[in-house]
Formats: C-alpha cells, sequence, structure tokens
C-alpha cells in the first residue's frame, strides 16, 4: 500500500493504523492528533485500506486544537468523577473560553479551590502515564440515552431528544461514557500540556497559547476580568430564561414559548444598551469608540446606542473608519500578496486624528466616505461641526488600539468592545465556539449584501481570524464597557438562511469538510420563522431586514 504525506512516498502495509504511520514517519513522541486521508478527516485509531494521500495535523492546526481541547476536558471530566463520589460532584458544565482557558463550573458539595484543582491535576497526570486510548463506537440512539441517564448525562438525553438518526457516536475513557461534538485524540498520552486553576468558585483548564504546542509542560493562564464579568452575565441570562443548553432551546421551539423567550432576551440586551448609554452621559464623554471582531454586529449596534445617547439628551454622529481607509495603491499587503485591510497602517491615521482633534476644538470638518469600488477616499461635501450636545460616535475594528487614536484626549473617550460571545451550550461537555456563530453571521451576511458564495467566505475566514488575533483581541480589557451580541435564540433563525449556502459547496471543495462541520452542528437545532424577530434586532444585521442603515 503506497502512502503520500508531505511530498513523501512510503509503503505500509494495509489496514495499518493512522497511529502506527504516524510513529513510522515522526517517532513516538510524534504529537499528531488528527488526519486527513484522501480528503477526510480520521481519528488516529483509524486503519488505512487502500492506497492513500495523508496529511497530519497537531495541536498548532485549528482542527488540531479543537481535537487536543475535547481530549483535555474529556480527560479533566472522568478525573473529576474519578476523585470525588457522586454526592460530592453532581455534574460538570464546561461554560466557556476565558483567553487560553476553558471555565468549567463544579456542581455539587465540594469546595472547589486549589486543593481540588491540585487533586484533579493529579488524577489527570495519572490517566495520561497510563496512555489509556479514546475508544469510539457507533450504538443505538436509544442504548446512547440510556447509558447517559445511567451516568447522570441528562442534558444529552434532552439533546438527543431532538436526534433524526438512529445511531450515536460515544466515547469511552476507562469505564466512563460521554458524548462529544466532533473528534478525540487517539489516547490520553498525546496530552502532555495542560493546568488547573481554581477560579471564582469553578476551575479554568488551561491549554498552550498557538504555537506553544507541549514545550510548556504548565501553560500560564492570566485572567480576564472583563471577559469573564461579560461571560457569566451572559450566562446569568441564560438561566433566566431558563435556556442551557440546546435542548433546552428545541423545547422552548416545540412548545410554542420560543416568542417570549426572544422578546425577553431582546430586552435584556435593550437594556444593557441603556445603561451603557447612561454610563456615557454621566462621565461626559465626548468620543465613543467601538470595536470587535468580525460580524459581531458593530453596525447595528452603533445605531442602537445611537438612539439609546438621544434618550439621554446627547446627539450622536456615527462614524466609521473604514471610510478613513487609504487609497487601494497605498494599501499594505500581507505575506501572501493580497491587501491586507485588517492591519492599523491600511487606515490613515493621520488624517483621521487630525479630522477628529478639529471636531473637538469645534471647528468645521469635511467628512470622507470610501469608496470600495474604485479604491479611493472621497469628498462629498458632508460637513460636521458639533454643538455642545453632540457625540461621536465611532466604529472599526481598531477602535480600542491607543496608536489609533493617539492624539485624541483619553478623558474624552469611551471604549466599547463586542462581540458575539453565545449563552449556550449544545449540552454540559459541549461548547459553542463563539468563532462558529461569527462565522455564520458572515456567511449568510455576505452571500446577502455582497454577493459572496459560503465558499468565498470561508476562503477568506482564515486570514480575517488571523487580523482579530493580532488587532482586536489583544485590546479587549482595555474597554470600558464589553457587549455581549449574541442572542440566545439566533442559531435557530440562521439555520435556514446558512444551510442553502452551505449545501451549495461541493464536495472536491477545499472547504467541503468544514461546510459539513457547520452543517452537521447546525443539525443540532430546530428552525423558528424569522417574521417576528424585531426590526432592530441584531440579527437583523445578517439575515436583512434591518430597519438602520447597514
Amino acid at each position: 500500500m503506497v502512502i503520500e504525506i508531505d511530498g513523501k512516498i512510503i509503503e505500509c502495509e494495509k489496514e495499518t493504523t493512522l497511529s502506527d504511520i504516524a510513529v513510522k514517519l515522526y517517532g513516538e513522541n510524534h504529537g499528531k492528533l488528527l488526519a486527513k486521508v484522501n480528503g477526510k478527516l480520521k481519528e488516529l485509531w483509524k486503519r488505512v485500506h487502500e492506497d492513500a494521500k495523508i496529511s497530519f495535523y497537531d495541536i498548532n492546526s485549528a482542527d488540531g486544537r479543537k481535537t487536543y481541547e475535547r481530549g483535555v476536558l474529556f480527560l479533566f471530566i472522568k478525573s473529576v468523577h474519578d476523585v470525588y463520589d457522586k454526592d460530592e460532584v453532581m455534574g460538570i458544565s464546561c461554560e466557556y473560553s476565558l483567553g487560553n482557558g476553558i471555565f468549567c463550573e463544579i456542581k455539587g458539595r465540594v469546595t472547589v479551590d486549589e486543593e481540588f484543582a491540585a487533586n484533579i491535576k493529579s488524577r489527570m497526570d495519572g490517566l495520561v502515564k497510563e496512555n489509556i486510548w479514546f475508544e469510539k463506537s457507533l450504538v443505538s440512539t436509544k442504548e446512547a440515552v440510556n447509558k447517559f441517564l445511567d451516568s447522570d448525562l441528562q442534558d444529552k438525553e434532552h439533546l438527543f431528544k431532538y436526534r433524526r438518526g438512529s445511531t450515536t457516536n460515544i466515547y469511552k475513557l476507562g469505564e466512563y461514557h460521554d458524548y462529544f461534538y466532533g473528534y478525540m485524540p487517539p489516547s490520553t498520552g498525546v496530552l502532555k500540556s495542560f493546568d488547573l486553576k481554581a477560579y471564582d468558585n469553578g476551575i479554568v483548564v488551561t491549554l498552550p497559547d498557538y504555537g506553544e504546542g507541549f514545550e510548556v509542560a504548565r501553560p500560564k493562564w492570566q485572567p480576564r476580568e472583563l471577559l469573564y464579568k461579560t461571560m457569566k452575565e451572559a450566562n446569568s441570562w441564560g438561566k433566566c430564561l431558563g435556556i442551557d443548553t440546546v435542548g433546552d432551546l428545541n423545547d422552548a421551539i416545540s412548545e410554542g414559548r420560543i416568542n417570549d423567550v426572544m422578546l425577553v432576551n431582546e430586552a435584556l440586551q435593550e437594556g444593557k444598551i441603556g445603561k451603557i448609554a447612561e454610563n456615557i452621559a454621566r462621565f461626559g464623554k465626548k468620543i465613543v469608540m467601538i470595536a470587535g471582531p468580525s460580524s459581531s454586529g458593530k453596525t447595528t449596534f452603533s445605531h442602537r446606542l445611537s438612539i439609546e445617547l438621544m434618550v439621554q439628551g446627547l446627539r450622536p454622529h456615527p462614524i466609521a473608519v473604514d471610510d478613513y481607509f487609504k487609497n487601494r495603491d497605498e494599501t499594505p499587503r500581507d505575506e501572501n500578496g493580497d491587501y491586507d485591510f485588517e492591519c492599523l497602517e491600511a487606515i490613515d491615521t493621520a488624517q483621521f486624528n487630525k479630522d477628529m482633534t478639529d471636531l473637538l476644538l469645534g471647528k468645521e470638518v469635511s467628512m470622507p466616505s470610501y469608496n470600495f469600488k474604485t479604491g479611493k477616499r472621497e469628498y462629498k461635501g458632508k460637513n460636521l461641526k458639533l454643538g455642545e450636545n453632540d457625540i461621536l460616535v465611532i466604529e472599526g475594528i481598531h477602535g480600542l488600539n491607543d496608536k489609533f487614536s493617539e492624539a485624541l484626549p483619553k478623558e474624552s473617550k469611551f471604549k466599547i468592545y463586542i462581540s458575539a460571545l453565545t449563552q449556550l451550550n449544545i449540552d454540559n461537555h459541549n461548547r459553542i465556539h463563539t468563532t462558529d456563530l461569527r462565522l455564520l453571521r458572515r456567511i449568510i451576511r455576505d452571500a446577502r449584501t455582497r454577493g459572496n458564495s459560503a465558499e468565498d467566505t470561508l476562503a477568506r475566514w482564515a486570514s480575517v481570524r488571523r487580523g482579530e488575533e493580532k488587532n482586536i483581541f489583544p485590546f479587549q480589557e482595555g474597554a470600558d464597557e464589553m457587549f455581549d451580541s449574541s442572542l440566545i435564540y439566533e442559531l435557530a433563525v440562521i439555520k435556514q438562511y446558512a444551510e442553502p449556502l452551505l449545501f451549495g459547496i461541493s464536495k472536491d471543495s477545499p472547504y467541503y469538510l468544514e461546510a459539513n462541520r457547520l452543517l452537521k452542528f447546525l443539525d443540532y437545532f430546530l428552525s423558528m420563522p424569522a417574521d417576528d424577530v424585531p426590526k432592530n434586532s441584531l440579527v437583523r444585521e445578517f439575515i436583512g431586514g434591518n430597519c438602520f442603515p447597514v
């Protein structure tokens, strides 16, 4: 059997496992977690039956990192149940990402402190040394539900109530069974780098940063207090609505309660925007800087915030940073030779700072407008002069970076970080990644407003994410306020718009696997109609029907 890997040709016997092939090529400590075999992702326990082209993935790839995260979380969950009895720990909920850590809640009568963390870390280390294989089996959905009920995993039984398939993949580690959305690493022995940190009555499971790999045995974690506070508030909203998981959301849809859920969720979000406007007015700020990653709903948020600022007696003037893009021929290019619109150098910061300073001094300024078709900045006779109660509302990805607005007085600025942080989990052990929600939002918006296919959006996504990691996320903790733009019901609405676009990606596309993954993810959700979604909802920025110009 002939195998091609990284341009090299090797021969193997038929039925050789991918794990054995990785050892043969890279050695015992290869660190490979997943493989693509003739265009399909495979776990390393799988056997190769025919000639194949294979690519291996480690922790520094997107698919490899998600696989590593699942393995460490499964290891953590099993270790907690190994160390503590059911009357001490009744449940574990893997809630949300905090930098390079996952915050987990422990439900029960045990004190969650550094001693708890040390006990669990010790058990995890022991299981890593034992190098136990993650066993995968295909069982009937009914059998899977019975296993979950026996293991006190009723949230999974709740989720599977809406599953159409008659069979389900479940994983086993030792004698502990669980269900995970996505692939697992081959064994506990590859999970060489992680740490546990007690934090606010919970545990942060820390993973290596991108590029660290297994070089750091105990990765460092820095608290992100503003992000944590915002995520905790979002979770409390979910509990207020009675919806923690996808199963809860599907219940609300099937039982006809979803309209009330939607209206309460929208009201909670409106109240949050109103409080932000009150703070801006109370502190006498003249400039509001709004920044966040792609598809966070920045445009709709800025319009809604402007309305709330008017309620406070202020007169807001929205300004898009995009209008200060340099002309196309002056735009920097990235390492691939493509225009890098994400970098700070793509913005004419000198002109921006001059114009904003003049406005604060009471001067009249001719405001630019960027023509994306011609790639040039234009002036169309739009002039602006600030009055006593006027306030600038500036929206753009660099809003939190002080280098972008270095000439403006700090005491005049109010910084807001906005992102779709997601209040919902698939079940207690399977998180919804915030990037998946934003990616789905972008796919349907790009198709509706720009005529782009889902394949076009997926092709651009990696570059967008690199820009976010460099230009947005490092500055988020410097914000005065953080706003979660996700809505607990929105994936049930987005589903009907995203699915046809994702099905349009052919099997021979390099983005077919990612499209298929997103389709499987959307299968968890029941659909709900968009007819009753309010016209000013942040969801409308993506599905259309917005009452604001976007």
